[in-house]
């Protein structure tokens, strides 16, 4: 980071070369989405405001787990048949995506990929349920219309020409997480939507371990998978369907231009993300919070103002570490995604160690704030403008942590700005000997 005469903070991301500038006077405009006229909630409008809702749980794929409480502790059920969907009640769930990214006939078709034994035993399970079948029919046909076939020729086809399409819904690798709330609990108007931000402590752990056990599912059930994205967008600014919190994973087949040149400078620096990320985070003050097993700073030359949470853990991918590593992670995401408020439209993004990789690399989640648009100075340049620096978001956030932590609504253990002990080195890997 360079500061010009003028104020003019000039940033470049050393990961992937992003250059961005932040012009002063711009960073005290307020930020997310005002709703001015809110509009009172009927009771039945907590329970059926968009698909995702707890009131029209067939409007989405067959589920293939939900996470449920039972005496006062977490318990995940794998393919819940309709009959059973009310009989608890789904904090999480995860379902297929109705429209995935990469579906099952592009494994199929380019891999060679069928379903294992497991997944198979559980389809014909959920078909031989009638309801089921039913459910599994419906979802065809309103995929196949909204993908452009006349309503006519889709409505002409047979059960079995329908039931075809049928292994895409159990075995593709594009899910959802779903959360239970549209709005918080006990909202009175449309505005009150509940975010990742505003379940507590225990539910959002609840939630990552969700994810990461998901994670995990997919790359155990597609031999095919070297990458698994995982990804949440958060209000439809940040490319939501739905203001209704979920989560998607999606299992790729290659990891990406970007992916590939932060590798590329991991091998001629192995130690890249303690020098070049969390070092110079904590030399330049930028830390905005940490526990003992994650920090968070802001973060600096991406387009978008953003926050990088990094697991301090030696374990590489996320599935094989600790109980108390992973609920270290969720406690810093959950503070940041509390600091900044359910009306800001957000990215949050998961990197971390590829199955395929040969090289350690951190996991790491960033949370990127989309509250401007990019123009065409952007595309010309390549030169983006943020309207927040680094500084400006620490000093946001911060201050916002210190009020959550006064109100209770943080999770135990977390050390803000001063109080944080950041070292050298701090990610525990040692790169140069796993």
């Amino acid at each position: 980071m360079h500061t010009m005469a003028d104020g003019t903070l000039k940033q470049v991301n050393p990961m992937t070369g992003t250059e961005v500038w932040t012009v002063p006077g711009r960073g005290n405009r307020p930020l997310g989405i005002a709703s001015p006229n809110p509009v009172e909630l009927s009771p039945e409008q907590h329970r059926n405001a968009c698909a995702f809702c707890s009131d029209r749980l067939l409007h989405t794929p067959p589920e293939k787990a939900r996470i449920v409480r039972k005496d006062g502790q977490w318990d995940m059920l794998r393919g819940v048949l309709p009959g059973e969907l009310n009989a608890t009640t789904a904090e999480f769930r995860r379902v297929p995506n109705l429209f995935e990214i990469v579906s099952y006939d592009y494994w199929y078709r380019n891999y060679g990929f069928t379903m294992d034994s497991e997944t198979e035993s559980r389809m014909q399970n959920y078909l031989d349920d009638e309801a089921g079948k039913a459910h599994v029919c419906a979802i065809i046909r309103t995929r196949l219309k909204a993908s452009g076939q006349a309503a006519a020729d889709v409505d002409a086809l047979s059960e079995d020409e329908l039931l075809t399409h049928a292994p895409g819904y159990f075995a593709g690798g594009h899910d959802l997480i779903i959360g239970r709330r549209h709005f918080v609990d006990g909202a009175t108007h449309d505005n009150q939507l509940a975010s990742s931000g505003t379940l507590t402590p225990d539910e959002h752990r609840a939630l990552i371990s969700f994810t990461i056990r998901s994670v995990e599912d997919l790359y155990a059930h597609n031999r095919y998978t070297p990458y698994v994205a995982v990804f949440q967008n958060w209000l439809k600014p940040a490319g939501a369907s739905f203001d209704h919190l979920h989560k998607q994973l999606v299992a790729i087949d290659e990891r990406g231009v970007h992916a590939e040149e932060e590798i590329a400078r991991l091998r001629t620096n192995p130690n890249m993300y303690n020098e070049w990320a969390v070092d110079y985070a904590h030399a330049r003050n930028l830390v905005i919070a940490e526990n003992d097993h994650a920090v968070c700073f802001a973060g600096f030359g991406h387009r978008y103002p953003t926050l990088e949470i990094y697991s301090k853990s030696a374990t590489a991918q996320p599935w094989l570490q600790t109980s108390e590593e992973t609920n270290a992670m969720s406690d810093l995401i959950h503070a940041c995604h509390a600091a900044a408020g359910p009306e800001v439209p957000c990215n949050e993004e998961w990197h971390y160690k590829p199955v395929d990789l040969d090289i350690p690399m951190p996991w790491r989640v960033m949370i990127k704030w989309r509250v401007s648009t990019l123009a065409g100075f952007e595309g010309g340049t390549k030169i983006y403008l943020n309207t927040l620096s680094p500084y400006d978001i620490r000093d946001r956030v911060v201050t916002a942590l210190y009020r959550l932590r006064e109100d209770n609504l943080l999770a135990p253990g977390i050390r803000i700005a001063s109080e944080a002990r950041v070292e050298r080195n701090s990610l525990k890997y040692n790169p140069l000997l796993q």
